[in-house]
């Protein structure tokens, strides 16, 4: 099992932060990320007495941070235990990236629909940033570490009411820096400028209202989005992001469903 660990670096003269992911394979040690129930199998013992760290494929450290790292995280398992649940299962592993990917999909229509329940309001569009989703979602077992790994952020569902004309100048923006997780859409770029744009397979009537749902980091310049501006009506939930995608997958999991998804050609960069 491979995973991605994204450290924050910190700039002692900035008031933000960057992320950089790092691929970890466990190819030195066999590691692999461990359940409840598994943490020996899974992470390796530390004998406290000689400061020797046994890993799970049998390589053997004495001396050294390696075995006070692995003592700390073997430590830290019980106060995990709670996020170790298996939650779902999915059919394939899937990771986000753009025009459109299979987990980009999943979660922009996932957006859009919970909002449209959560508000009782008909969302046409869903707007997510790939930022936003943090890890991939694992082939197999998915428990509830992965989803909240996913999404750490404090992201809200909102729902925006946007005339089509607004609607048109966002698509603009991201044909001209970055395209972002959408859903209700029919996308194709060329040039780095909008070539086609449809919602519900017609296209985009500039006079027309639209319900939009998206998360609150992106309403005014988050991924150098603003999916409010120009807004005729705006409806911001108590519901996180992270917490919409989990009981979803809760829900397909009380139903006897696996998680799967696809793509469908929603987004199209032309060369």
């Amino acid at each position: 099992m491979s995973a991605v660990l994204a450290l924050p670096l910190l700039f002692s003269c900035k008031s933000w932060m960057t992320w950089e992911k790092f691929p970890m394979d466990g190819h030195r040690t066999g590691v692999t990320v461990p359940s409840a129930d598994n943490v020996p199998e899974a992470i390796g013992r530390v004998d406290s007495l000689t400061l020797t760290y046994y890993a799970p494929n049998s390589a053997v450290f004495s001396g050294g941070c390696t075995p006070e790292v692995a003592a700390l995280l073997i430590g830290a398992q019980p106060a995990m235990a709670e996020v170790k649940e298996v939650i779902a299962f999915s059919t394939s592993e899937m990771s986000a990236h753009a025009p459109e990917s299979e987990l980009s999909n999943f979660v922009a229509d996932l957006v859009r629909s919970e909002t449209e329940r959560i508000v009782g309001r008909r969302c046409d569009v869903g707007i997510t940033n790939f930022g936003g989703i943090r890890v991939s979602m694992p082939q197999g077992d998915v428990i509830l570490d992965d989803i909240r790994s996913m999404f750490p952020f404090v992201n809200k569902l909102c729902y925006v009411e946007l005339p089509g004309s607004e609607l048109i100048r966002l698509m603009d923006d991201m044909a001209a820096n970055r395209v972002q997780c959408l859903s209700g859409v029919r996308l194709v770029i060329k040039d780095r400028k909008v070539k086609s744009l449809e919602v519900g397979g017609k296209a985009v009537d500039p006079r027309k209202k639209y319900g939009v749902a998206t998360i609150d980091f992106l309403l005014d310049g988050g991924d150098n989005i603003s999916v409010a501006r120009g807004a005729t009506g705006l409806i911001r939930t108590d519901v996180l992001i992270g917490e919409a995608i989990e009981g979803y997958v809760r829900k397909l999991t009380a139903e006897g469903k696996a998680i799967e998804y696809h793509t469908d050609g929603r987004v199209v960069i032309e060369q």
